[in-house]
């Protein structure tokens, strides 16, 4: 993953793309931030894949956000900054999973882990976390999980 980030880097400085040279930028900062905390919590290696993809669909959500907010505020040109910045995160990242992909996920994680209740929340997630980081929302999937668990 770095290497794709570093290479499309230099490839949007070779084309003098100032707008997608400035969001990898912000990219490579956020990485490099988080290893630098890994480093001082004694990771040496810095962060892993898992952690890259999660600090790119952070960072992709933050632009949603602001971008909401700045069309909220009629500031469009605003919007659009931030929208372009999200797309090329977004090629980064892995697909995201449909919803129906995601039911599909969360019903194989409660089937392997045996969660019969609210309790074996915490098992189904890590399952999930560990398998689809970066390709699903796991705010908007912590509600589907505890539904199907009371449900169930």
């Amino acid at each position: 993953m770095r290497e794709k980030i570093t290479a499309a880097l230099k490839q949007a400085m070779r084309d003098k793309a100032v707008d997608r040279l400035s969001t990898l930028r912000l990219i490579n900062a956020a990485i490099k931030d988080r290893d630098i905390d890994a480093r001082s919590e004694g990771r040496d290696e810095g962060v892993g894949e898992d952690e890259v993809l999660a600090i790119l669909g952070k960072m992709s959500k933050q632009r949603l956000e602001s971008a909401r907010a700045y069309e909220e505020g009629g500031r469009i040109d605003l919007a659009e900054r931030e929208r372009s910045e999200i797309t090329v995160i977004e090629e980064f990242l892995p697909r995201q999973l449909s919803e129906a992909e995601v039911a599909e996920a969360v019903n194989t994680a409660i089937a392997e882990t045996g969660a019969e209740s609210i309790r074996d929340m915490g098992k189904v997630m890590g399952i999930l976390k560990g398998r689809y980081t970066g390709q699903m929302d796991f705010g908007s999937v912590g509600p589907v999980v505890k539904d199907r668990l009371c449900a169930g």
